[in-house]
């Protein structure tokens, strides 16, 4: 699984994991991170997301990161922002007053272009990866935040055998696998949700939950 797989379904608007509203954990857990109202926060594999804009509105500086331009165009536009593009490296940087986009992809972002960061929000990334990718995604952000940043993850736990990702099995023993060495981890809820999703019973699931952590560079 690579970009082109990510494109493809934007081109075929096979956007199924998009909120036409901001995530309900997000607006319920951000406030257990420790930020101030400016800090500046990273959104990977943001799509056009809404979470996008609440975090803006909470007083945050946001920088998503997305491979898909219609995404991020298509952000811009139901927003009616009107964004200044300029080329930046491997990237297409799309500003409009506190958000900024970087079209391009996230495996290539470094420091430089990042820029400061205090926190990191995902809800959509790293379930979107396949195993043989969590550690690279895990080890760019990493270099990205420094001592002190913090992350609101938002996570789904299935039987993987049940269903072929995206979105992948992520439960709270992968978590601490994948990012106890390098941060403290605070499992912050665990809600059973398969009876919300009628596309995951379709899809086969017995069981769906859905997890929020805190974590926090060390």
């Amino acid at each position: 699984m690579d970009s082109e797989f990510w494109l493809e379904r934007w081109r075929r608007r096979e956007i199924g994991f998009h909120l036409e509203h901001p995530n309900p954990k997000l607006i319920r857990y951000w406030s257990h991170l420790n930020l101030a109202p400016a800090s500046r926060v990273l959104v990977p594999l943001c799509g056009k997301s809404e979470d996008l804009l609440w975090l803006a509105r909470q007083g945050h500086r946001v920088l998503g990161v997305e491979v898909s331009s219609l995404a991020v165009e298509a952000f811009f536009a139901e927003h009616k922002l009107q964004p200044q593009r300029l080329p930046d490296g491997p990237f297409e940087r799309w500003t409009a007053g506190p958000l900024t986009l970087l079209c391009g992809d996230f495996f290539t972002l470094d420091r430089q272009a990042a820029g400061p960061l205090e926190a990191v929000y995902d809800r959509a990334a790293l379930v979107a990866l396949p195993p043989a990718l969590r550690d690279r995604y895990v080890g760019c952000i990493t270099e990205l935040l420094p001592h002190g940043a913090e992350m609101l993850l938002v996570t789904f736990d299935y039987p993987q055998e049940e269903m072929q990702g995206p979105p992948f099995a992520v439960g709270p023993e992968l978590v601490e696998v994948l990012y106890g060495n390098k941060f403290s981890v605070e499992h912050l809820a665990c809600d059973a949700i398969l009876a919300e999703e009628p596309r995951f019973q379709e899809r086969g699931l017995t069981a769906l939950s859905e997890h929020v952590f805190r974590l926090r560079r060390c």
